[in-house]
């Protein structure tokens, strides 16, 4: 498993981290910046019609649980901060030389 949050990587249990928050409808909410660790990330691969071959995958940067914020079932809120990793494999005849 990768970590990937910094919060816990050697060093004691500390007071959550916090961090206040703008939702869609206006309203301000503190949300606790949650450690985690990645079960796993894998690719997504798409066929080109060109030949090429397009990978992609979706990496969470960071997790923040919404306080006092909870979903129709009961299970509390997550805002979940992200970015792509995509990676291209092109036939040869679309390379630029």
């Amino acid at each position: 498993m990768v970590i990937r949050s910094r919060a816990t990587q050697g060093r004691p249990l500390m007071a959550p981290r916090k961090r206040k928050l703008s939702l869609p409808d206006g309203r301000e909410v503190e949300a606790t910046i949650m450690p985690f660790q990645s079960g796993g990330e894998h690719w997504t691969e798409y066929l080109v019609e060109d030949g090429s071959v397009i990978r992609m995958k979706l990496v969470a940067t960071d997790i923040l649980r919404l306080d006092g914020e909870y979903d129709d079932q009961g299970n509390p809120m997550y805002i979940i901060q992200s970015t792509n990793v995509t990676a291209v494999t092109a036939p040869d005849e679309l390379r630029r030389s």
